[in-house]
């Protein structure tokens, strides 16, 4: 803007460190002024030559989806936690209940396509 203020304004601001990644949780404003959430996981990888650079996957989250977010990301921590205690947990089929998917009866590691992310630039 001619007076140097963006109006997508960072709000707040959290990094939570992880092992080798690093989590930043960004509150932002829109030009509207309505809130949002960015999430970021950041990785340092190490180039053939030894220099590094960090690899970075980013998730924007807006409020009329944070109940629908959270809901999942609970459902899925507490599964975890129940297959974790129960011990059994390899050959658990996939079941993906929102409206639009169709329930998958089981997904192995040879249903998916590996991509590599470094192919699509920044």
């Amino acid at each position: 803007m001619a007076d140097g203020h963006d109006n997508r304004d960072e709000i707040f601001s959290k990094a939570v460190r992880a092992g080798k990644r690093t989590y930043f949780f960004d509150v932002k404003s829109t030009k509207g002024n309505d809130l949002y959430l960015t999430i970021t996981e950041s990785k340092k990888r190490f180039q053939d030559d030894g220099k590094f650079f960090y690899e970075k996957h980013k998730l924007f989250l807006y409020k009329e989806d944070f109940e629908k977010f959270m809901d999942g990301l609970n459902e899925a921590v507490n599964k975890i936690d129940s297959l974790k205690e129960s011990g059994d947990y390899h050959n658990e089929a996939v079941e993906v209940t929102a409206k639009e998917e169709p329930v998958l009866e089981s997904v192995g590691a040879s249903d998916f396509t590996n991509i590599n992310f470094e192919d699509l630039g920044n």
